[in-house]
């Protein structure tokens, strides 16, 4: 590949043929030969509209010659379009305010810009990187704006579309395994029965519950230190530039953006960031607790499984036919790094010093990898795994039926002297506690099945956690028995 020489304040550097990037680029590409991470697409896509955001302003305010500033918005436009994706050769690991990867997208507009105005890459006029495309800019204050608006991207336009994807998966199985009654487990032990429907009502509530949280703090990142410049007091920035930015870069998100009334908060520090990290922990947490219980209820342990795995088409390497939890396990693995991750965000956070935080790029690369992750995670889950489970009646009613648990039931309908000598007599016999309550005589087993249904499943409809109508359940224990 044939190169060309490109001169800046700081000297004469070789550059390839045909690269968009320049002086800046080229050196901290040698430069930072460290690892093969880099900063998502997105990111790029972020600085064009940025970038093109800024320019519009700029030619508002009068700061901007109209044909400079047509060809940078046009430029920063294609940026964001992603005709530029494979002119951004910067590692992840960098300057900690982001200036290298600021500087490449100040480059390569630049140099399209000329390219438009009828002038060769590395011509650095009329169209300069710094001067013009840069303008009224620092790193300081961009690099945390494109934190900000990527990550409420990410958030509304890729999480919350995965989060209401598996929330309608556990609503649909919670709905269909309404009446379906089986022993709870409390320490991995027996405990007082539950509507298996209950169990994934009450994993929705989790994942819902974890939005609120995360939409809060996503909403606060709408707050942007565009304006702040290098130490976020404004020096060297116009007036009414940050409220242009602002506006034009709200119709990109697609969500209300405002300039912050002191920028130096989000340039100094990260706070937003440490705190959505631990909602997304929330949300990995929700996520894992699913996966462990539909790993435990679909075990063969206890010999009588409460759901069957849906058939993936994979199987052990040395057991035919063994079916594995293995989109549970795949999930586990992906909110375990989500923790990991957040942990780097916070001592990341912690690394500031005065006017500025040094690990923004850092920062950034985790939050959206765990946003991308953590929605995939969850796509998966609720096609691969939630919406194929099937639930074994058979077993279901086997385990109620054998439970001396049981007899915690019948206490408040025969007292408990009764109901503790029914139970023993159930385990000494080895007979379902509803068998010997028939030979006993105490009461009719139809009246304690009507029982349990009404205290399982009358509740649950009172406390509105059905999104059926009552009517298709007139008799549930009677359509659960039947199944």
């Amino acid at each position: 590949m044939g190169t060309r020489t490109e001169t800046d304040a700081y000297g004469a550097i070789s550059i390839p043929d045909g690269a968009y990037w320049g002086p800046q680029t080229e050196r901290s590409r040698i430069l930072f030969a460290i690892g093969d991470e880099q900063l998502p697409k997105d990111v790029v896509r972020c600085f064009g509209a940025q970038k093109a955001a800024a320019a519009r302003a700029n030619l508002k305010l009068g700061k901007l010659p109209e044909d400079l500033a047509k060809a940078i918005i046009l430029s920063a436009h294609e940026m964001k379009e992603g005709l530029f994706d494979d002119q951004f050769p910067i590692s992840l690991w960098q300057t900690g305010s982001g200036t290298q990867t600021n500087m490449n997208a100040n480059e390569v507009i630049a140099n399209r810009a000329n390219e438009l105005l009828g002038h060769s890459l590395g011509a650095r006029f009329p169209v300069h990187p710094n001067d013009h495309v840069n303008m009224g800019q620092s790193s300081n204050d961009t690099f945390p704006t494109i934190m900000h608006i990527c990550t409420v991207r990410a958030v509304f336009g890729s999480l919350a579309p995965a989060m209401d994807r598996l929330k309608s998966a556990l609503s649909e199985r919670a709905d269909e395994f309404h009446a379906y009654i089986k022993l709870g487990m409390t320490h991995l032990q027996d405990a007082l029965p539950i509507t298996l429907g209950s169990e994934f009502r009450t994993w929705e509530r989790q994942i819902d519950a974890a939005w609120a949280g995360i939409e809060l703090h996503a909403e606060r990142l709408g707050e942007l230190p565009q304006g702040g410049t290098a130490s976020g007091s404004g020096v060297n920035g116009t007036p009414g530039f940050a409220g242009l930015v602002c506006e034009e870069l709200g119709a990109f998100v697609g969500r209300a953006l405002r300039p912050s009334s002191h920028p130096s908060q989000f340039m100094a520090a990260h706070d937003s960031f440490a705190a959505i990290c631990g909602e997304l922990n929330v949300l990995a947490t929700a996520i894992l607790k699913v996966c462990n219980d539909i790993r435990l209820l679909t075990s063969s342990l206890s010999g009588t499984p409460s759901l069957m795995l849906p058939d993936d088409g994979l199987s052990s390497s040395i057991m035919p036919s063994k079916r594995n939890a293995t989109v549970c396990e795949a999930v586990i693995q992906v909110c375990l790094r989500v923790l990991g991750s957040s942990a780097t965000v916070v001592a990341a956070n912690a690394a500031g010093a005065l006017q500025l935080n040094t690990c923004k790029p850092l920062v950034l690369h985790e939050v959206l990898n765990s946003i991308r992750l953590l929605s995939d995670a969850q796509l998966v889950l609720a096609s691969g795994c939630i919406s194929g489970l099937r639930a074994d009646p058979d077993n279901l009613r086997r385990a109620l039926d054998h439970s001396p648990v049981l007899g915690a039931v019948l206490a408040p309908m025969v007292g408990y002297d009764v109901a503790a000598r029914l139970t023993k007599l159930a385990v000494a016999t080895g007979l379902p506690i509803r068998e010997v309550l028939e030979r006993d005589g105490e009461m009719d087993v139809s009246e304690f099945d009507r029982h349990l249904a009404r205290v399982l499943i009358s509740d649950t409809l009172a406390a509105g956690q059905l999104s059926i109508p009552p009517s298709e359940i007139a008799n549930p224990l009677a359509q659960f028995n039947a199944k």
